[in-house]
């Protein structure tokens, strides 16, 4: 068996709390009801009822961001998944993989997260920047201590997220760096001439500086990057969300406005922060660990009690994945309808999370001000065999991209706090979008479900009513169906319907108010069973399918076939 031994006490042990939290859960959410999912008019019944759409009701903005990746140097996940080198053979433009550009481009990935993850808790970014032979070699000591040349650094990142159109959520080393560390590094990537940083990152190539949307305080403090308790990081943080800037005029704050503040501390008005740049950079500290409510709690109290005028951040993380049964040994293939029903069951614990942490937010954020951003998500598998098991690869079933679809549908409901989410990871680890083989490459299911959501992107949520039905596996008991609804910035009213059951198939007769919709257009994703698999000698076996429905009697029939996921625009 390969070695599977790091620098943290042999492997897995470094998400023990994560792991305690999710493998407790399963025996209480299956005698629950459903969390997540549209509001039921009645009592659930084996089959659902009628579905409205409230376009007269429209909600929050879905933030496009919800739809970001994540890129850790992880296993395969940048090496060989997207750096190939300038002198490949593999087609590449200044060393990054064509292919997998284009593929990225299709689904308008919004923003990525790099570069972890744990590997960023022990990232010095000078390893990585000036000329390829000079670089610093290291050992990756959290992911099987594999050999990292350093190739892919700061400006490779950069110029990736630019070829497939992305923006740059960087995750700075609070757990083994320093403030000036990472302040030199903001320096580098956003500093103007005169500067010695922007004359450096010019002599590599790069006269402009770089836009950085997000900037992370840290990664799983409470884990592989501390470990810390959440006093212990909110002292920490604080240096770093005050010293660590961005030095892109374009991107600086406005002017502070010392009498409006001294105003809202005499009359006793919240201080919701300094005004912002729409084009500013926004900081995200490292949140909880799943459904522990701890590091909520300390951060958005010192939130609350801050001064602005010294340290403010943008947003708080959430780290939950998806294991199964057994915690990193789920079969991603050959598995059967226990396997699927437990791990969309889990896959419902998402909403629970997220409303949990809301609450405690909304104690001292009741405008809504903080993000609640979901960095770490997914279903997390057995390796597939024969791979280094700490490379984290795995298969991606169709079973996995109903999984994304539900987690997407539980974000689009939680937007109004929900503004960005980064599925992990991108390519060749864990639910990948993509995966690569030498010069070969492949489409996941999770990579359909993402392209067929593109309409979803910056769109506005409408509610949906409609008697879920059930889809009851032994003791899981799950909505038949789920569903999203909102308008597009086309105009046109999206819907996106998960039928979860692996069994039968699901009519639903689907209206909006106010609106007559004589046609339903658009894709579906299934497959003949919930394991099947996408593979370089079948391709295409998970793939979407168009899809209609005609109105009868101002009613939109639409059949959707077991484990299935199907996205349409209403027509009139």
């Amino acid at each position: 068996m390969p070695n599977i031994r790091t620098g943290r006490a042999a492997g897995f042990l470094k998400f023990t709390g994560c792991v305690a939290l999710i493998a407790s859960v399963p025996a209480l959410a299956q005698s629950a009801a459903p969390a997540s999912g549209p509001i039921a008019t009645s009592a659930a019944t084996a089959n659902p009822g009628p579905l409205t759409i409230q376009a007269d009701r429209p909600g929050p903005v879905i933030n496009r961001d919800i739809f970001g990746q994540f890129a850790e140097h992880l296993g395969r996940g940048v090496y060989g998944g997207v750096w190939v080198g300038p002198d490949s053979k593999i087609p590449n433009v200044r060393g990054i993989r064509t292919d997998v550009v284009d593929a990225l481009r299709a689904i308008k990935v919004p923003v990525v997260r790099w570069p972890g993850g744990c590997f960023a808790d022990e990232y010095h970014w000078r390893d990585g920047v000036g000329p390829a032979a000079k670089r610093v070699t290291t050992v990756n000591t959290n992911w099987a201590n594999a050999v990292e040349p350093n190739t892919f650094g700061t400006d490779e990142f950069m110029d990736f997220a630019r070829q497939i159109g992305s923006e740059a959520y960087l995750s700075v080393n609070v757990g083994s760096g320093t403030v000036q560390e990472a302040g030199d590094w903001l320096g580098y990537m956003t500093s103007v001439a005169p500067a010695s940083a922007a004359r450096e990152r010019a002599l590599n190539g790069h006269k402009e500086p770089y836009r950085i949307k997000y900037l992370g305080l840290g990664n799983e403090m409470w884990g592989c990057g501390g470990p810390l308790t959440p006093d212990e990081y909110v002292t920490k943080m604080k240096t770093f969300a005050h010293f660590v800037h961005n030095q892109n005029p374009e991107q600086a704050a406005p002017p502070i406005d010392f009498a409006k503040i001294a105003k809202d501390l005499m009359t006793g008005k919240p201080m919701d922060g300094l005004p912002r740049n729409p084009n500013g950079m926004r900081r995200i500290a490292a949140g909880p660990n799943s459904a522990d409510p701890s590091y909520t709690e300390v951060i958005m109290k010192a939130w609350k009690t801050r001064s602005p005028i010294y340290w403010d951040i943008d947003g708080i993380s959430l780290h939950q994945y998806t294991w199964g049964s057994l915690p990193f040994a789920e079969p991603a293939t050959n598995f059967g309808e226990k396997e699927y029903a437990t791990v969309l069951m889990q896959t419902q614990l998402m909403d629970r999370t997220i409303t949990k942490h809301s609450e405690i937010m909304d104690k001292y954020d009741p405008n809504k001000a903080i993000a609640l951003v979901v960095d770490e998500w997914g279903v997390w598998l057995k390796p597939t065999e024969g791979t280094e098991p700490m490379f984290l690869e795995q298969q991606n079933s169709l079973r996995d991209g109903i999984a994304a679809a539900m987690n997407i549908n539980i974000f689009a409901r939680h937007a109004d706090r929900v503004r960005m989410t980064n599925i992990a990871q991108m390519v060749n680890v864990l639910q990948s979008m993509i995966m690569t083989d030498g010069s070969k490459m492949l489409l996941t299911p999770t990579y359909h479900v993402y392209k067929m959501y593109v309409p979803f992107q910056d769109a506005t949520y409408l509610p949906v009513t409609f008697g879920a039905g059930e889809y009851k596996f032994d003791k899981i008991t799950l909505p038949k169906v789920d569903a999203l609804a909102a308008r597009g910035k086309d105009g046109q009213v999206w819907l996106s319907l998960v039928n979860l059951d692996p069994n039968a198939a699901a009519d639903v007769n689907a209206s909006v108010a106010g609106i007559t919709a004589n046609r339903a257009d658009g894709e579906v994703l299934t497959a003949p069973s919930f394991n099947s698999v996408n593979t370089y000698s079948k391709p295409a076996a998970v793939a979407p399918k168009p899809f209609s429905a005609s109105a009868s009697n101002g009613k939109l029939m639409l059949h959707l076939p077991p484990h299935s996921v199907t996205v349409v625009r209403l027509q009139p």
